[in-house]
């Protein structure tokens, strides 16, 4: 069913939920971020990269929670890595397609996340990684669809960088972030796994917070103002 007052609507009973995800490789040498340990703040090796082979990195927490993992080509020299998983939620099949971007190329990864936020080729994208809005402006150029997908920052105060540029492509978020945070997966997956199971922006939110004060052991209290409603 859709939800009340909102164009978005979240797919029918037994449809597929298409989800992509923009991954920018944490990366000591050319990002603006407090450094990591070597082994995960290369931003050209996705094997051991904070953001997606270690061992709350996108592509290890979707091995972890029984996601079905495929390798496919990356589109472009940019993206190390692409992986397709699947997994049947609540009746929906759904379809994540995730890219590895290289640390450096972060501009790129932005951009390339804020046009698909234009288009109606998924039903939700996510970013995952640093903020670069904090450090440069970008200028994506894309086509604002009829059915713009639903839109997730997991990046520091990605409510205040990200919104007015996903607003402006149409696309309505369905969760940010209001301060510092770690842009780990486990969150992504609540979240997602939320959505596709009841459709409720509030729910999203409350099961994102409970997902990162699990892990990150923070305050349920203090992790929801990070979700905090717009």
């Amino acid at each position: 069913l859709c939800l009340l007052l909102s164009a978005f609507c979240l797919p029918t009973a037994a449809s597929t939920v298409n989800v992509h995800v923009t991954v920018a490789l944490c990366d000591n040498a050319s990002q603006g971020i407090v450094p990591v340990p070597a082994a995960i703040g290369d931003g050209n090796d996705p094997r051991t990269n904070l953001y997606w082979g270690a061992s709350l990195g996108v592509k290890s927490w979707l091995k972890r929670e029984g996601w079905k993992i495929e390798k496919a080509t990356p589109p472009n020299p940019a993206i190390l890595e692409r992986i397709i998983a699947k997994k049947r939620i609540a009746s929906h099949d759904v379809v994540i397609t995730a890219d590895a971007w290289r640390g450096n190329r972060i501009r790129d990864a932005i951009t390339s996340f804020l046009e698909r936020s234009a288009s109606g080729s998924e039903d939700v994208v996510a970013y995952v990684g640093h903020d670069g809005l904090m450090e440069f402006t970008v200028a994506p150029r894309a086509t604002r669809s009829a059915k713009p997908p639903r839109s997730i920052v997991l990046a520091c105060a990605s409510r205040q960088y990200f919104e007015p540029l996903l607003r402006a492509a149409g696309s309505k978020p369905l969760l940010l972030t209001t301060g510092l945070m770690a842009p780990e997966a486990y969150t992504l997956t609540a979240a997602i796994e939320a959505w596709v199971t009841s459709g409720d922006e509030a729910q999203v939110r409350e099961a994102a917070a409970r997902a990162y004060d699990r892990h990150q052991h923070c305050g349920l209290r203090g992790a929801r103002r990070l979700f905090a409603e717009r």
